[in-house]
Formats: C-alpha cells, structure tokens, sequence
C-alpha cells in the first residue's frame, strides 16, 4: 500500500490548479513513475496527489501555424517516439525518450514528468535543451513561459511553483527545421539505465554539405543541470568538415564546460573522458544523418 492521504482525479488544468492550492500538502501526479516510488521510498509519506493523467488538453503532438512543435506535457515516451511530427522534424528526441525505463513505463511516463522531476539524468532533458524548449506552466496567477535553459536550478529543483500545471513545451520552427540531431546515452548496461551520461548534439550544415553552419550540444549529468556548451559550439560553426581540428577541439571546449562529479554510478574522470569522446560521435552521426561526411573520422 502507498502511504498518501487523498487521490483527486482533476478534470481540468483549472481544476487541477484549486486543489492543489487548496491542499497544501498535495502534490501532482500523471504517469506516477516518478511520485509513486518517492512515496513508497517515504520521501512523500502521507502527501495527497492531485492527477493529471486523464486530462486531454495536456496530450498530444501538433504544430501551430507557425509551425512550431507543440508536445503536451501528459504525452508519454511511446506515443512522442511514433509520432509522426516528431519522427519527420526531431527524431533524436524521439530516440532520446525511447531509451528511458522499459516498455512499461514508456507507455506510462510522461515528457512533462520527465522534465519537471528535476533530474539531470532524465533521458529527454539534453535534446529539450539543445532544441531551445519553452515550457509553458499555468498556475494560480496565470499562465507564464520559461525557457528551459532558465528553468533548472539544481539537481532535482526546478523555478515550476508546487501549484503550477506543466502545460506543453514549444519548440520553435528556427530550432528545428534543417537541423538533424543525435542522442548518445551511456550506461552499464543497454535498458533500464539511468544515465551515467548523456549527449545531445543538433547540427545544420551549408548548402554544399562540407561545412557546420549551426550546432548545439547539450549533456545530462555533466553538471548539476542540463547544460550546452556554448564555447563548443561558437568554435564549431563555419568550420569545414575536414578540418582536422574539428572534433578534438570541439571535445575539448566541451569539456571546459561541464562540471561532472563522483557518483557510485561513475567518477568524475570516467565523466570526463565520456563528456569529450560523446561529443566527438554525436557530432559524427548528426553530421551524417544531415548528409555529410568526416572523412578522417573512424
């Protein structure tokens, strides 16, 4: 039995936003992969759930009008990865989600649980920021966006209000489009892993296909929050494909960056080496899938 004092089953965002205001030991839960095992751990003893699960405005993929990407906050890993928006504009993230947990709960956890746990860890946090996601949280005072670069502020924390609803994410049109991407997760073991590493790397390339016109990069736990490494990506842009300098310096501004630590999951020099030879090939098969080529590259 899980210790909890009420489960309350929202039927709105509205909805959702008054209980929880009105209970303030209550707390939300959607999938519950997440909520459930902090309560069973008894980190949340005795706290009541509002859910969210059942709510149809917060699922879904879509595109506006200006064609940027719309993806509810209640849509879980199985449906992002086959949807047909994701796979034709951002596939990486698809693959990025479809590598969290098992076949359960990718059919039960949600994106929006994902991102708002917090972890550093969580599977589709580097491609959300290497995509510039904003996220949008309606609360009491109304609804308000925040950049996903601005929306983490340490390990397991992040600025989302304990009564606010993670509506949806927006990534927009010029974060995407002719972008192609790869995600590289390192681990023990193939399947249900958390992450001792996570890269994320988005590359657009020049018409004639033998130089980088734009890259981002994005690591999860590197640092105590998703974090890009700017440094890497200013030296990357403009530079030819078969620049020999590419790949070791663009690893090693990388590196600059972070702040990986020791963990019982990996030391911070195993991270180290992780963080420069995972910016090496995530930029080597985001370049190929955009369709060029690093000749000297084995």
């Amino acid at each position: 039995m899980f210790d909890i004092s009420f489960l309350y089953e929202a039927k709105d965002v509205k909805d959702a936003i008054k209980r929880l205001s009105e209970n303030p030991n209550s707390e939300i839960i959607s999938g519950g992969t997440d909520v459930l095992i902090r309560v069973r751990e008894g980190k949340d003893a005795g706290m009541g759930l509002v859910s969210i699960h059942n709510i149809a405005e917060l699922k879904g993929v879509k595109q506006d009008g200006s064609g940027n990407i719309i993806i509810g906050a209640g849509t879980c890993f199985y449906d992002i990865t086959h949807n047909e928006i994701i796979q034709k504009y951002i596939p990486s993230l698809g693959e990025a989600v479809n590598t969290v947990g098992g076949p359960q709960i990718r059919q039960t956890g949600t994106i929006g649980g994902n991102i708002c746990n917090g972890a550093t860890s969580a599977d589709s946090a580097s491609t959300m920021t290497a995509l510039q996601a904003d996220i949008v949280l309606e609360g009491p005072n109304g609804e308000r966006v925040v950049n996903i670069k601005d929306f983490y502020t340490g390990p397991g924390k992040t600025v989302r209000d304990r009564c606010e609803v993670c509506k949806h994410f927006v990534i927009k049109k010029e974060n995407f489009e002719n972008y192609y991407g790869y995600y590289f997760k390192y681990g023990k073991r193939k399947s249900l892993e958390i992450a001792t590493l996570g890269c994320s790397v988005l590359v657009k390339l020049n018409g004639a296909k033998d130089a980088i016109e734009d890259v981002k990069i994005a690591y999860g736990v590197a640092a105590p929050t998703p974090s890009r490494a700017y440094k890497a990506e200013e030296f990357a842009k403009g530079k030819k494909l078969n620049d020999k300098t590419l790949l070791d310096e663009f690893a090693k501004l990388a590196l600059e960056e972070m702040k990986p630590r020791d963990s019982w999951r990996a030391s911070k020099e195993f991270r180290e080496q992780l963080i420069k030879e995972m910016a090496k090939r995530s930029l080597v098969n985001s370049i190929r899938r955009a369709g060029g080529r690093i000749e000297y590259y084995v």
